[in-house]
């Protein structure tokens, strides 16, 4: 039972490597294929392309992962105890927020 789990994890690191490596010969090629001619940019090696997708991993995917969870399980907390008044009160206060882009649009349904 243990060696089916090793050779599982093995498979997974196996896996996770080659997609890395796709990821960032992806990066590299279209950085290497529209920069370079558009903006006048250096080619970048594979290691610096690598080095990209980690550094846009750290700034826009944070370290964990974490994709809004917090704030969404925060909000529904916070859901869960209003009274249906205050619910309505929060509805009204982000619908006359919702849409509007500086446009003047009116907004469906109104």
């Amino acid at each position: 039972m243990k060696r089916f789990w090793i050779l599982k994890g093995l498979k997974f690191a196996v896996f996770a490597a080659l997609a890395v490596t796709v990821a960032a010969y992806v990066v590299m090629s279209l950085w290497n294929l529209v920069l370079p001619a558009v903006t006048g940019l250096h080619a970048i090696s594979f290691l610096q392309a690598l080095g990209l997708l980690v550094l846009c991993r750290l700034l826009f995917g944070g370290i964990h992962g974490h994709r809004g969870g917090h704030w969404r399980r925060r909000m529904q907390e916070r859901w869960e105890h209003m009274t249906p008044e205050q619910r309505e009160q929060l509805r009204a206060a982000l619908g006359s927020h919702a849409g509007h882009c500086g446009s003047g649009a009116p907004r469906a349904g109104s």
